[in-house]
């Protein structure tokens, strides 16, 4: 039998449970980390040429200060599709999806010719530095880190249980630092039981902390996106079932 844990954060680790179970596939869902909205000072709007994103949190931090209504005639740069789609329900007009990984973003802002100043709502933890990658650019960005997401302390008990005799036979893991923190809280388990466990990872950035805590069984998607782990998800449950 398949059974799979999500460790995203909500709500965005419902939203992949339901798709999970919409397949066919047994899930349960931890959220490794929990969102903590930051009063950082924010920017005031004028003079910025555009709003950048690489999580949809920043959209849901900014509505949760009652901030969104100042940026909104802002364009719109967005890391994904995820994140643009957050961004065009809280009111912004002009969003587009690099539909990908902060490199795609890059990529995107440079084929629109873009000039900065741009404003970077983003979170206290970040794998990778935007200012230094938009630079080359000329491109200055005025970030503000208006969220934490915050690791929980321990897996739930039933949750180690299943990781360690083989209930959990897979992992999905969207982001680097909740990779990090998988490895930390189930340091526990010996390397059998690391080897067993199948890690379902969104990029090779997302698999390098779980190989360096020996999590070798290591699967990645296609594409930095939601539709990618899905079809990751499907096609590991079907290699289990033999259908």
């Amino acid at each position: 039998m398949t059974r799979m844990l999500v460790t995203r954060p909500e709500p965005d680790g419902q939203s992949t449970l339901a798709r999970l179970r919409a397949l066919d596939i047994t899930a349960d869902a931890v959220p490794l980390m929990t969102r903590e909205t930051l009063q950082a000072s924010l920017p005031p709007p004028d003079g910025f040429t555009a709003m950048v994103v690489t999580s949809a949190n920043a959209i849901r931090s900014l509505a949760d200060r009652g901030a969104t209504a100042q940026y909104l005639h802002l364009p719109v740069f967005a890391v994904g599709d995820r994140t643009a789609r957050e961004a065009k329900e809280a009111g912004f007009i002009r969003v587009s999806s690099a539909a990908g990984a902060l490199q795609d973003l890059v990529n995107a802002m440079a084929i629109s010719r873009m000039r900065g100043p741009v404003f970077y709502p983003a979170g206290r933890h970040q794998s990778a530095d935007l200012a230094k990658a938009l630079a080359p650019l000329g491109i200055m960005v005025a970030t503000a880190k208006i969220y934490d997401m915050v690791a929980i302390d321990a897996l739930p008990e039933p949750i180690l249980a299943n990781l360690a005799n083989g209930g959990t036979t897979a992992v999905l893991a969207y982001s680097r630092r909740t990779a990090e923190i998988f490895a930390r809280l189930a340091a526990g388990l010996d390397t059998a039981q690391r080897r067993r466990i199948a890690m379902l990872c969104l990029s090779e950035a997302v698999a390098e902390p779980l190989l360096e805590a020996h999590f070798n069984r290591i699967s990645l998607a296609d594409r930095p996106d939601e539709e990618a782990m899905m079809a990751l998800a499907l096609a590991f449950a079907r290699e289990q079932t033999g259908s």
